[in-house]
């Protein structure tokens, strides 16, 4: 159990406290374009997104979170630099939630105005740190980028607001580099207990972000921080949600899909192992219920292996595999043994409905 943080909530969704970790994405479509933005929000929440981040960068896309807000399924993050009107009309049209740095928006007074309009609507605010744009006083002090320095980056701004009597924050010090991240975010944990939005940042296309995000946020969240988390990956957004729920997954803090557990195959491999795991896989992304399959390469180890999980094949030879579902006799079966297996989960997903 990791240190327990205060609660804010954002639309229905609460972080921090004793709220299950939420996962957060953002939209890479011209937020002004409601259409487009609004059909990727919805891509997103399908995909498994808690909340969802759109960036506020003029007037036109400030006069969009009106409609965005009123078509979304969850709630929106409005993610704002430098002119503290556009957060101020984000939260006049509905908005859930800003991500802002108050110290670049303008001068004491107008934080001050800012918090006031926070207040007045219930509003929660994430400073959002990031090593690439940490101030120059912070770099001079510590000759660089150090964990040490984020941390008090977001402190000094979380201060203006705090000062305005303002404490709805959530936190977050994101870097490229995991070492520097995972330890500016052990730092924040015992320096403050306000809510943690944990991510690695720009961490690059899926091959490689994938990696460094399950390193980084899979150590935080195993050592009890982080309370909503951002898996920053370069293409397509959903890509960040389904990277986002499989790291939740494996550490143990969701139960809430299908499990997939395969062999890495060797010279005794006589069934299509990756082919077949990754049809299971198209078919079944957004099923909910907590299912494990085990595709396994021969009948060496997959036979014991398989009966571990809920329903499984193994190779058999001859084009041939043995279906295997907990409880009953193992079943020799040819043909396609990917829509085979498919159509033996479909029937053990109506079972459990029945149930």
């Amino acid at each position: 159990m990791g240190k327990l943080t205060r609660q804010v909530k954002v639309g229905n969704i609460a972080i921090g406290g004793n709220a299950p970790v939420s996962i957060q994405s953002m939209t890479n479509t011209d937020t002004a374009d409601i259409n487009a933005t609004a059909d990727q929000i919805r891509a997103l929440s399908i995909a498994g997104a808690d909340i969802v981040r759109i960036s506020v960068y003029n007037e036109d896309c400030a006069k969009a979170v009106r409609s965005l807000v009123d078509q979304s399924p969850v709630p929106l993050v409005a993610d704002i630099h430098f002119d503290y009107r556009l957060a101020i009309a984000s939260i006049e049209n509905g908005i859930h939630k800003l991500r802002i740095n108050p110290g670049n928006i303008g001068g004491e007074q107008r934080v001050r105005i800012l918090a006031d309009c926070l207040k007045a609507h219930h509003i929660p605010v994430r400073i959002g740190v990031n090593s690439g744009s940490l101030e120059k006083n912070i770099l001079a002090k510590y000759g660089g980028v150090t964990p040490q320095g984020m941390v008090d980056s977001a402190l000094e701004h979380a201060r203006l607001l705090e000062q305005c009597g303002f404490y709805d924050m959530v936190l977050s010090m994101k870097a490229s580099n995991v070492r520097d991240c995972v330890e500016a975010y052990r730092i924040a944990s015992k320096s403050c207990d306000y809510p943690l939005h944990v991510g690695v940042t720009e961490a690059g296309l899926p091959e490689q972000g994938k990696i460094k995000s399950a390193i980084g946020i899979g150590t935080l969240l195993l050592e009890g921080i982080g309370d909503t988390i951002r898996v920053s990956l370069t293409g397509d957004p959903c890509e960040e949600v389904y990277a986002a729920k499989e790291i939740l997954r494996d550490i143990g803090l969701r139960n809430d899909a299908f499990e997939y557990i395969s062999c890495p195959t060797c010279g005794r491999t006589c069934i299509d192992v990756s082919g077949i795991m990754k049809k299971v896989q198209e078919e079944f992304k957004n099923c909910t219920l907590p299912i494990s399959v085990a595709v396994m390469g021969c009948v060496v180890n997959g036979p014991g292996e398989a009966r571990e999980a809920d329903i499984g094949i193994c190779g058999g030879g001859n084009g041939k595999g043995l279906l295997i579902r907990k409880g009953k006799e193992p079943v020799t079966v040819s043909g396609d043994l990917a829509d085979t297996l498919i159509r033996e989960i479909h029937e053990m997903l109506s079972e459990r409905e029945k149930d």
